[in-house]
């Protein structure tokens, strides 16, 4: 994937806190688990809610170094070149299009930190992986999870698969401002949960369908695409279940097996329209 080299970034829309540390525990955002928080879920056999932090709402400070930010990434070239400004231009792209297809739209900050910060949704850790919070409408991240989604989960990598992972939080931000909730079950291969992140992976393939329009990215390519499909193969349910439990048990799901998530991914980017990703009705 590639930005175009004259896209001009807005920095403003990523705050940086690494290096600022924060609260210990685990916090859990829109939608459920962040991917490692899923794996203890399912190898200990406990409601995920149970793993949650206290809460409390935390206001953005805006970090320390997002004047940093703003200095080195202005331009899709720095996008190309620079790993933070690569964020900070998918961060453009999605909310771009989600704030040019969404009425009232609201913008959310995507928060880099390392090892711990402390969020709306409760005191969070890396080990959470990245996720939406809905008490304070941000995206949080640490890009250390980028290395695991290679090393941990087997995906193949590649700047798009960092795209799907981050469309996919801001899938959720999408579902806070619908209002979009599945209830029922938080566990189960049909439950709510379930539902809820098979539909952020259909946003952001929806998203990927239209980002070229966004100005910021160049034409997306087909092994772009395949990354995408990869990554979300990568952290199926079943996939996860049987690499670290040697089995599958589809009562404990809470995200979607591998096919799933690449079929409501597909589903998105070929239609390229939200209204195609309605997984609150019928079978998955």
């Amino acid at each position: 994937m590639e930005f175009e080299d004259g896209a001009r970034l807005d920095a403003s829309q990523v705050s940086d806190r690494r290096g600022m540390g924060g609260g210990r525990g685990m916090a859990f955002g829109g939608g459920g688990l962040g991917i490692v928080g899923v794996i203890l879920a399912l190898i200990l056999g406990v409601n995920p809610s149970d793993l949650t932090g206290s809460g409390g709402s935390v206001p953005d400070t805006g970090a320390s170094s997002t004047s940093d930010l703003a200095q080195r990434c202005q331009t899709g070239a720095d996008a190309n070149r620079d790993d933070d400004c690569r964020i900070v231009g998918i961060a453009n792209s999605v909310q771009s299009y989600w704030g040019s297809s969404v009425r009232n739209y609201q913008e959310a900050k995507t928060v880099l930190f390392t090892g711990s910060t402390d969020t709306g949704c409760g005191a969070a850790t890396s080990d959470v992986g990245p996720f939406y919070c809905p008490a304070d409408g941000l995206v949080y991240l640490d890009l250390g999870f980028f290395g695991d989604l290679r090393t941990k989960f087997g995906a193949q990598g590649g700047t798009f698969a960092q795209a799907y992972v981050i469309a996919h939080e801001y899938g959720h931000h999408i579902q806070d401002l619908l209002g979009q909730d599945a209830g029922g079950s938080v566990k189960g291969a049909s439950s709510g949960s379930v539902r809820l992140e098979l539909q952020a992976d259909c946003y952001a393939g929806v998203w990927a369908h239209n980002a070229r329009q966004t100005g910021f990215i160049k034409p997306l390519t087909q092994a772009d695409i395949a990354d995408g499909l990869d990554a979300a193969s990568a952290v199926g349910d079943d996939r996860i279940q049987k690499e670290f439990q040697g089995r599958v048990n589809q009562e404990t799901w809470t995200h979607g097996s591998s096919a799933q998530r690449q079929k409501w991914f597909t589903t998105g980017y070929t239609s390229g329209r939200a209204a195609s990703c309605d997984t609150f009705s019928g079978s998955l």
